[in-house]
């Protein structure tokens, strides 16, 4: 009879789990379903509009949410949810002003801007014990909606326009979420920081083609802008197998010889001996130097060192070019071709 009762218990247990398991399942998204939603509360901007979490919306651009959220702090136009323990009274969400202040009731304005959650209630529990509401406070701060802050990304990136950050993030990720560097952008990239123009900007080394340390140790914050410059260019005009604009070297430092090499060398026709090169100084005067060619081939000549936007000219030896002065020749730069190459 014991046996038959136990059999019976074990199969009544069976047959309950078979029939819950749905239920179970359901649960289970349900959970996951709700984990999506507070992340979407916690970030507004990394829900896009096809309800996928961490795929941000067209209309907002990328959002990059920190690794660990004790790097969060207090922004103008964060709403807050303070937690008073056995103080309902003071118990509320409130919006943090333009200038970072909370107002709390019976305190009046608490400034809690750059602070971390924990220094943020830290910092509203001595308030209230400064000014004898309390005696012995106990706050919780949690943040409902953030103010949406972003970096703004210029220049020469796959994608440029505002990176919306919820905290610090080194340099090296705001490049990733704005699709990285193109082949035309320099080796150094600026930084400004904040809107106070008299804030001197940051240089920062960029390799295109290798590791880069320093940008991952670079912190840009929120306000922050990121510009990408272009990298120097160097035109090889006339009579050259590929004539147009080529991207100086990494380091900034390209010759006429390394020149005449990226634009294929000189066709047959070129008065090789009649080589010129122009450039444009910042106050607008114009130098042109004569070189020879063929005596920087034969070793008698020192390749000229270049500098961005220099010009060199490689005349026909028959034929005149339409544009040989120096001021036609800087007019046909605007319409020449730009070859990255690496």
């Amino acid at each position: 009879m014991a046996k038959s009762r136990v059999a019976f218990n074990r199969g009544f247990l069976l047959l309950l789990g078979v029939a819950l398991q749905p239920a179970m399942m359901l649960t289970a998204a349900n959970a996951q379903a709700a984990a999506g939603s507070a992340i979407s509360a916690l970030a507004p901007g990394l829900t896009s509009s096809t309800g996928k979490t961490g795929v941000p919306s067209q209309n907002q651009g990328p959002a990059i949410v920190p690794r660990d959220f004790s790097e969060l702090r207090v922004a103008p136009g964060d709403l807050l949810s303070v937690n008073v323990y056995d103080a309902p009274e003071l118990t509320n969400s409130y919006r943090v002003d333009p200038v970072g202040d909370l107002t709390l009731p019976l305190c009046g304005k608490v400034h809690l801007r750059g602070l971390s959650l924990q220094e943020a209630a830290k910092r509203l529990e001595d308030a209230l014990k400064d000014g004898q509401i309390l005696v012995q406070p106990q706050v919780s701060v949690d943040v409902l909606q953030y103010s949406g802050q972003y970096v703004t990304v210029t220049g020469e990136v796959a994608s440029p326009g505002r990176v919306a950050l919820i905290a610090p993030t080194n340099l090296s990720e705001i490049l990733a979420e704005t699709g990285g560097v193109t082949p035309l952008a320099g080796a150094r990239i600026k930084i400004r920081h904040g809107a106070d123009d008299a804030v001197p900007e940051e240089e920062v080394p960029y390799a295109r083609s290798g590791g880069n340390p320093q940008a991952a140790a670079t912190v840009v914050r929120l306000g922050d802008s990121v510009i990408v410059p272009r990298a120097g260019i160097v035109y090889v005009l006339g009579a050259v197998n590929r004539p147009g604009g080529y991207l100086m070297q990494e380091d900034g430092k390209m010759n006429v010889a390394e020149a005449l090499a990226l634009s294929g060398g000189t066709v047959m026709q070129a008065r090789t001996s009649g080589l010129r090169v122009i450039r444009r100084n910042p106050d607008g005067t114009v130098l042109d130097f004569p070189l020879s060619y063929d005596d920087i081939a034969k070793g008698t000549q020192t390749p000229l060192a270049l500098q961005a936007q220099d010009i060199v000219y490689v005349p026909m030896s028959k034929l005149k070019a339409t544009f040989s002065s120096a001021e036609g020749l800087i007019g046909t730069t605007a319409s020449a071709t730009i070859y990255a190459v690496h």
